[in-house]
């Protein structure tokens, strides 16, 4: 079955107060739109296939560019005259669809298991709407059932009786239809109202009128089918979407000393007996091995840290791997391409960039370490840098096992310090080091008697 989705995304969002176009405000680091066009992926898929039709206007450019790397086609919307307009445009391309799915790209967290259901119920009728319960529902159009419970319309806040107000099933605006009748009813809308836009609604009174069966999926919690329209609005739901998280985690293993202070933007992966502490970020991929414990303040992007290690306080990962038992900080820096063999140890205010670092070896202190390969056992003393980049290209350096490096060396790379070798603190080295050598290369040391200090002048 092939299942077609149309994504709305073409509203200014003038209550965003924002030249970002709205779909593109993100919640949990991600766009807006984004989420709602993987929920789309997954639903299509579940059914067999489908194609993605993503409906714009103000902002598109952007939001084209932004979404670029995406499998989706792009809609111009160049008027604003409706949903039931916007939808409109994208007729020409879904033919061959079986079923078309509406959705809204600033409602982004609806599940896709909510979206599997409604699709799915049109097995038993050609309309089907997404609705939620509220508990005040002022201001939204009800849900109107009959006696056998198929809805017979929607009735607008304002059109409501007082037996209609007191109901508390609403529209969400979130609808799938058979592909053919899609067809058939948009064409048919009018503009007839005092907004002068043609509403997508609409086809609800159509399909009842044709004598067809209108059901409607009840959504299990009003985040999944809230909009944004604010900057409050969208703080709201990244707080719900990080509390799911939360709970997420906890069940999967994880101890959180305080459960509201976690952001997870991306997809975090836990063992047993993980504990992170307050206010750390997630980005992207990451997976904590069994035993794992992250420090407070800490920000982890696209990393693997393995079984039993330790990031401790204000420490920054960036696309690295952290083997077992590793200490990392507080505050190190790990950047992309470094590689933490078991039991390394970064020490504070070390960075590291595209270095792997052995077994048993340590960095503990105010370092940088990059472009460079260390054996096992190694000790980079306080101080040490490697002297990379020449200003067009970089150069490596390499640490064999069990090398010393003392305090305050500076490694003018390309240069390799031999296994077991070892660099007197305060040495420029520029030349490879043998296996066992001891390299000392400072300015010879001088101490001259009775020279007077200077004496500050009085004006």
């Amino acid at each position: 079955m092939r299942v077609d989705i149309v994504i709305l995304a073409a509203g200014q969002g003038s209550r965003m107060k924002s030249a970002l176009p709205k779909v593109l405000h993100c919640v949990a680091g991600k766009p807006m739109v984004q989420h709602v066009i993987e929920r789309a992926q997954e639903c299509a898929s579940h059914f067999g296939s489908g194609n993605i039709h993503v409906v714009i206007g103000h902002g598109g450019a952007q939001v084209k560019e932004r979404l670029n790397r995406l499998d989706v086609s792009w809609v111009e919307q160049t008027e604003q005259k409706g949903t039931g307009h916007a939808v409109a445009q994208s007729l020409p391309n879904l033919a061959g669809a079986d079923r078309v799915l509406v959705l809204y790209g600033d409602v982004p967290l609806t599940s896709a298991d909510s979206l599997i259901e409604l699709v799915g119920s049109l097995d038993d009728a050609p309309l089907s709407l997404l609705t939620v319960n509220l508990d005040n529902p002022s201001g939204y159009g009800r849900i109107v059932r009959n006696p056998q419970g198929s809805v017979t319309g929607i009735v607008e806040h304002k059109d409501a009786t007082e037996a209609q107000l007191a109901m508390t099933e609403v529209n969400t605006g979130i609808l799938a239809t058979v592909a053919e009748n899609l067809q058939r009813w948009l064409p048919a809308l009018n503009a007839d109202n005092a907004q002068g836009e043609y509403y997508l609604t609409d086809i609800v009174a159509m399909a009842v009128a044709e004598g067809g069966r209108v059901v409607a999926c009840n959504a299990p919690v009003e985040q999944e089918v809230q909009g944004v329209n604010n900057r409050q609005q969208l703080a709201g739901l990244e707080r719900w979407y990080q509390h799911r998280e939360a709970i997420r985690l906890m069940a999967e293993g994880a101890t959180l000393l305080d459960p509201a202070r976690i952001d997870v933007r991306g997809t975090l992966t836990v063992g047993n007996d993980v504990v992170i502490d307050v206010n750390c970020v997630f980005e992207g991929e990451v997976r904590l091995a069994d035993g794992v414990s992250i420090g407070p303040n800490c920000v982890i992007s696209d990393t693997l840290v393995g079984a039993g290690s330790r990031i401790k306080a204000n420490s920054v990962l960036e696309q690295a791997v952290v083997g077992q038992h590793c200490e990392v900080g507080p505050f190190a820096r790990l950047r992309p391409g470094t590689e933490l063999k078991a039991n390394a140890k970064i020490g504070n205010f070390v960075e590291t960039k595209k270095t792997l670092v052995g077994a048993g070896s340590k960095i503990n202190h105010l370092s940088y370490v990059g472009d460079a390969e260390l054996g096992e056992r190694v000790n980079v003393g306080a101080g040490t840098i490697t002297c990379n980049y020449d200003g067009v290209n970089k150069f490596k350096t390499q640490i064999k096992h069990g090398a010393f490096i003392g305090s305050n060396t500076s490694l003018v790379a390309p240069v390799t310090v031999g296994e077991g070798a070892t660099t007197g603190a305060g040495s420029t080295i520029t030349k490879s080091v043998d296996d066992g050598e001891l390299a000392v290369a400072r300015g010879r040391q001088k101490n001259l008697s009775g020279w007077q200090r200077p004496v500050k002048q009085d004006n």
